[in-house]
């Protein structure tokens, strides 16, 4: 199955954002694309809006998501986004929603790792998700999603793995900073390795973020990788490439223990 990553700067304006993306899902089904990932945020970016910014997620959420809705049956194309819900404490929920080719939205995802590092605090504006990992049917594939501070942890990638996925897509805004490309190739690769699964990374490309979307296959070899401007990256993903290299490097298959479960310690 042909995958896209669509890698854009999104502003203040939904609107202007979905313009955007629409502009991109073009291109990606013009290319075969049957699926196209965009970047976390991709409904407006947090750090453009001031005081409003709950009253904004309330008033705009559900639009967003029909708009999608929309762009997904027009292009033929499914769609994986992401974008703030809003939540009964008042702090909107990081969320990816994935929806199919005709429209129809087959499940979201609530950011669980909230970005309290490198001297940012995410948690002061939104709340954790409280749903668990999600991973939906599109074409062929199981596809999985977690959103970009969610890749440092290895756990929650290994039980989206578990939950059937064959596809990992990673919405991401990632800042720039000393050492962060770095941080997120080599994380990018790791997950890719360590689970033997394709991965799917869609960042932002603003002045704050590093770009570099990228699509790796289950050895950690890159297909398909952007710079730092807005583009179309495209790659054919298959189930066949997935088997192909857990023939060669079983690693779940030869796991020690399964989700939940602790090897017992030595008693000597």
């Amino acid at each position: 199955m042909k995958i896209a990553v669509g890698q854009f700067a999104p502003t203040a304006d939904t609107a202007e954002n979905l313009r955007t993306m629409r502009r991109l899902a073009e291109q990606a089904a013009a290319g075969a694309a049957q699926l196209v990932v965009f970047p976390e945020e991709a409904m407006f970016s947090e750090r453009l809006i001031g005081e409003d910014f709950e009253e904004l997620v309330l008033r705009g959420w559900s639009g967003f998501v029909q708009q999608l809705s929309f762009l997904a049956a027009e292009t033929g194309l499914a769609v994986i986004a992401g974008g703030y819900e809003g939540s009964a404490d008042g702090r909107p929920y990081n969320t990816l929603v994935a929806v199919d080719a005709h429209g129809a939205i087959l499940g979201t995802y609530r950011k669980l790792h909230l970005y309290d590092a490198f001297s940012h605090r995410e948690s002061d504006r939104i709340r954790p998700g409280d749903k668990g990992v999600t991973a939906v049917r599109i074409g062929e594939l199981t596809v999985g999603m977690i959103t970009c501070y969610d890749l440092r942890f290895p756990e929650i990638c290994r039980a989206v793995v578990d939950a059937g996925a064959d596809l990992l897509t990673v919405p991401a805004a990632w800042f720039a900073g000393e050492h962060k490309v770095d941080h997120w190739q080599a994380l990018l690769k790791a997950r890719a390795i360590e689970n033997t699964v394709w991965v799917a990374a869609a960042d932002t490309c603003s002045e704050h973020t590093v770009g570099r979307s990228a699509v790796l296959d289950p050895l950690g070899v890159v297909v398909a990788e952007a710079g730092e401007d807005e583009t179309v990256l495209s790659a054919d993903v298959t189930r066949e490439r997935i088997a192909e290299v857990r023939e060669t490097v079983p690693v779940l298959a030869n796991r020690r223990f399964g989700p939940g479960e602790l090897l017992p310690a030595d008693e000597g």
